[in-house]
């Protein structure tokens, strides 16, 4: 963890005021809301994805407080979306979104979903689909096990074109500036944080915005963030338009600016 965010009620374990030995549990559930207060109608502070480990600090009224295994990052889950865990996951979903079926079938009707990055734990084959632990079926193509390309994430991130925008999000159901980054490095092998500001700070390189940038540059602005997918066009999930687009940069910096928005760095991972 940084030390720009020790002090941070986001990451630092003091600041939010979580203490004693945690319980170890994982997310059951497709994926798990986490918020940064115990209210069901509030507004996302991020998404966890099914077999994503939580670290449970305190339990009340439904809700768990603690926090994720994958970066750190402190709040509250409705504590039926966790369970308890149940071995190592071997492989991850590595498409945006993938059935789960009941039988080893595609004419079988499927009884769930799971999104990029849930790990699952595979027991067996049964033709074209791996088989659960669980005993429910996923389509072989559809997982992945370590070790993972760690060059593809501008790749990954276009998967999600068109994908709605949702404040908090991280799944083609929905999904923000800055989830879509950490999603698309996640499925690369790189662990980054959760919030532009947090990626601002820890990831990279620092780049000229007004040099040549490069595919998989970060360009950030306040509280915003897009994936550069050549040295003309960016990525982003965006409000202005609640989904995820690719734009022409300049036009899009230009527009940005207009309104007192600067590029306030770009990074190379």
């Amino acid at each position: 963890m940084s030390d720009a965010f020790k002090d941070d009620a986001r990451l630092g374990l003091a600041a939010a005021g979580l203490s004693g030995t945690p319980q170890a549990m994982v997310v059951e559930a497709a994926v798990a809301p986490l918020k940064s207060t115990p209210d069901a109608f509030g507004p996302l502070a991020s998404t966890l994805m099914h077999g994503e480990g939580f670290d449970v600090h305190e339990t009340t009224d439904g809700w768990s407080r603690g926090r994720a295994h994958s970066d750190g990052y402190i709040g509250y889950v409705p504590a039926a979306t966790l369970g308890p865990v149940r071995g190592e996951p071997t492989h991850t979903v590595s498409v945006p979104a993938t059935h789960l079926y009941a039988a080893p079938t595609i004419k079988a009707e499927p009884v769930g979903m799971l999104f990029l990055n849930a790990a699952v734990q595979v027991e067996g084959e049964d033709g074209a689909f791996f088989r659960l632990s669980s005993g429910l079926h996923i389509e072989k193509t559809h997982l992945a096990a370590p070790p993972v390309d760690d060059s593809c994430f501008a790749a990954v991130a276009q998967m999600f074109l068109h994908a709605p925008y949702l404040w908090g999000g991280n799944t083609v159901q929905g999904i923000d500036c800055s989830g879509l980054v950490q999603m698309a490095m996640r499925r690369c092998g790189q662990q980054v944080l959760r919030d532009s500001d947090m990626q601002e700070a820890t990831i990279g390189q620092p780049v000229d915005p007004d040099g040549p940038l490069e595919r998989g540059d970060l360009v950030f602005w306040p509280g915003h963030v897009g994936i550069m997918l050549d040295e003309g066009s960016i990525l982003h999930a965006t409000e202005y338009t609640l989904r995820v687009v690719k734009e022409h940069f300049p036009a899009m910096r230009k527009r940005l600016a207009a309104n007192g928005l600067d590029v306030t760095s770009v990074k190379r991972p």
